[in-house]
């Protein structure tokens, strides 16, 4: 009899769960799957639309409409079937087994004493049952009505909007985005964009693991954002930071404002955390560099070898001792007030980095120590006695140090008129008699011939004076300081240049870039600089070589090397970025690490690498 009553309340009720509420949740998920698909194919279809195409796009925009409707009105009923059955069958399942403890009490009285003791808890599930059968009965109504307020909000303006409210904790906004390919303007690829930690990744799809997320912007304290109105494709914004830029494209207009605000909004947050100075020492601590980065040498940490120059130790516009805070760009260090006011000016004034937060290229920090203080003030200060202005000290309130820094680096008011000589050095570095009695000539020629000795303070100088970094001599192939700084291989002279907006990509009246040059006269550093600013070396000059062409001509293994892996670096991330592993990434930054910090510790060890494969080809 126990067996008999076993088999028809357990066996037959579970074959019933089995053979016709899974089966027909099976068929419901069918359908799902298929109206899921239709819906991703009316997105592409209305994101990849024109906005020329206007009746095209109004018809996307009606067929998007049409299956987000049929899409809600599946999915509502697919997630209310799937909950009907998770409170149904488990109350089936329980109740079976509650039957089925009854029929063990009514058939073995031997048992009885065992079975007492489950009385209480079985009259608590009798009573847990009964308020389980209630509550279906209300969250069945519940859904219901939700689900008829939700059919009859068809709003296609915020299609996809209201995911955006749901992200987990820690992340400010995370959803489908269409990514411009960098080398192609009309390949877009869809994937799934998440801002967390102070960055902006990218992933394939929402399912994959965010161990696998490539980053896009690895530190949005160096980014800013704008919408895009002037391409083909509708909802478009650019990400972009002094380094890159990429084009991003939303669904719908307030899908692209959601993410500019998100963007700004986390931009904002990732300042006011980074301004704090109770967290200064901690993050110092803990912060690890981020990949494409080049970590600070061995020895000396980079607050050392910076604050160690003359001036450093001292903000360079206050006087504050212990500055924290660095402008790239000017060379000079600042206290963490002078460093927020230096931020506003933007970065074609000064570009703010932290001295203990952030990770510092070999190249940059040779720079910033050929700069420093007391050259900076001796070029922006120089004419302050003449206009009796008095420099602002640590105690002056915000808004004086606010006057004083636009006044010097915005206004220029306290530079000192300088001589710009026909010849603005002799070779060395520095003027020559004859150049202090020639007329005045441009600060771009000046720029230009300080840049092909690799004099960084005349360089400074002229900069300062109203130079144009992008300057072309017409009387030498139309070539840029840029140009003039790689060609002698001046390592510091191209990260000065590149720092204040040079622009990398430029050819002469040749076709040659920089790159173009440096390979050609082999040297090594500044083809490594290069290519990680983001010079094209894939552009061939009138000869129609490009620069792996001209490495392998000139048979320099080391830029070889550099071209070859960068090449196939860039080709990898483009083709499969979700497929391309970690460690081939790491293994490309180390490479390039290596050669940064050569040329800037070690050039001549480089210079004698070049030396012996020249020979050893020969």
């Amino acid at each position: 009899m126990l067996l008999d009553q076993t088999d028809r309340a357990i066996k037959t009720q579970l074959q019933n769960i089995i053979t016709q509420d899974i089966w027909r949740l099976r068929e419901m998920k069918k359908d799902f799957e298929r109206i899921s698909e239709d819906l991703e194919s009316a997105v592409f279809k209305n994101g990849q639309v024109s906005r020329h195409r206007i009746q095209e796009a109004e018809e996307c925009s009606h067929i998007l409409v049409a299956t987000l409707k049929c899409f809600r009105h599946i999915a509502l009923d697919y997630i209310l079937q799937l909950n009907s059955f998770a409170i149904d069958g488990k109350f089936k399942i329980i109740n079976t087994m509650l039957s089925y403890l009854n029929a063990e009490n009514t058939f073995f009285h031997q048992g009885y004493d065992l079975i007492t003791d489950l009385d209480p808890l079985m009259k608590n599930m009798s009573v847990q049952m009964d308020q389980i059968a209630t509550n279906l009965i209300v969250q069945q109504k519940d859904m219901e009505r939700k689900q008829m307020t939700t059919q009859q909000q068809e709003n296609v303006a915020n299609i996809g909007t209201e995911f955006l409210s749901k992200a987990p904790p820690g992340i400010a906004i995370e959803g489908y985005l269409f990514k411009r390919a960098a080398r192609s303007s009309k390949t877009w690829n869809r994937s799934w964009f998440t801002i967390q930690n102070n960055q902006l990744v990218y992933q394939k799809h929402w399912k994959v693991s965010q161990e696998e997320a490539v980053p896009l912007m690895e530190d949005l304290r160096l980014c800013s954002v704008r919408p895009l109105d002037d391409l083909e494709r509708r909802f478009c914004f650019e990400v972009f930071s002094v380094r890159t830029s990429c084009v991003l494209q939303a669904d719908t207009e307030s899908m692209r404002e959601a993410w500019i605000r998100a963007i700004e909004s986390s931009i904002h947050s990732a300042y006011r955390v980074s301004q704090d100075p109770d967290n200064d020492s901690q993050c110092s601590k803990v912060s690890a560099p981020s990949v494409g980065r080049e970590c600070p040498p061995e020895g000396p940490s980079v607050l050392q070898q910076v604050l160690r120059l003359p001036g450093n130790e001292r903000c360079c516009d206050c006087g504050r001792a212990d500055p924290r805070w660095a402008s790239i760009n000017l060379g000079i260090t600042l206290c963490i007030e002078c460093s927020g006011i230096h931020r506003g000016l933007g970065v074609h004034h000064s570009k703010v980095r932290s001295l203990t937060l952030d990770s510092w290229e070999p190249e940059l920090l040779k720079l910033f120590c050929a700069l420093g203080n007391v050259a900076n003030n001796h070029i922006y200060e120089a004419g302050r006695d003449v206009t009796g202005v008095n420099k602002v000290t640590a105690e002056s309130s915000r808004q004086q140090k606010e006057q004083w820094i636009k006044a010097k680096y915005v206004e220029k008011r306290f530079l000192k008129e300088l001589p710009s000589p026909a010849s603005c050095t002799d070779g060395t570095g520095t003027f020559t008699d004859q150049s202090e009695r020639s007329l005045t000539v441009s600060q771009d020629l000046c720029l230009f011939r300080a840049a092909s000795v690799g004099d960084l303070p005349v360089m400074c100088a002229a900069l300062a004076h109203g130079a144009n970094v992008n300057w072309t001599n017409s009387e030498d192939m139309r070539r840029t300081p840029l140009i003039a700084a790689a060609e002698v291989g001046s390592l510091t002279a191209c990260e000065f240049l590149l720092q204040n907006g040079a622009n990398v990509n430029y050819r002469d009246a040749r076709g040659q870039g920089a790159i173009h040059i440096a390979t050609r006269a082999g040297h090594t550093g500044p083809v490594c600089l290069l290519l990680k600013r983001g010079a094209n070396q894939y552009a061939a000059d009138e000869t129609g070589q490009d620069p792996l062409s001209i490495a392998v001509a000139t048979a320099n293994a080391d830029i070889v090397t550099l071209l070859r892996l960068a090449r196939m670096n860039e080709e990898m991330r483009e083709g499969e970025p979700f497929f391309w592993h970690t460690g081939d990434d790491e293994t490309f930054q180390d490479i390039f690490r290596d050669f940064s910090r050569m040329a800037s510790d070690d050039p001549e060890k480089l210079a004698r690498r070049r030396f012996e494969c020249s020979g050893a080809e020969k």
